[in-house]
């Protein structure tokens, strides 16, 4: 099995539009994800950090990539590969609330 980052972006008027029996079952898809491993978690406000050389830390509030939808969420989840991982959120919050899901595959640190 693999790793896989998931970045969840969505808003809450994508959500209010969405048929609340299609959340509910996204958020029961998103438990049964939990109940089988995955890390799951809700987006908070984000910190830069930043330290050249080494020389200096700087911390600085806000994100550092823009997009039209904030970040809502992550997830880490195992798959066999990423046409399975993208077949599991498929059916999450997010991807179905008109939002999007990122699927990142993670690779060991060299």
């Amino acid at each position: 099995m693999a790793l896989f980052m998931t970045i969840g972006y969505g808003d809450q008027a994508g959500y209010d539009r969405t048929d609340s029996s299609v959340r509910d079952a996204a958020h029961a898809h998103d438990e049964r994800l939990r109940a089988s491993g995955a890390l799951m978690g809700v987006a908070g406000e984000p910190v830069q950090v930043r330290n050249h050389n080494a020389a200096e830390m700087q911390a600085t509030s806000g994100t550092f990539m823009q997009s039209e939808l904030p970040v809502a969420g992550f997830a880490i989840i195992e798959a066999d590969d990423i046409d399975e991982a993208t077949r599991l959120v498929s059916e999450t919050p997010c991807a179905v609330a008109h939002g999007v899901v990122e699927v990142w595959p993670l690779r060991p640190a060299a």
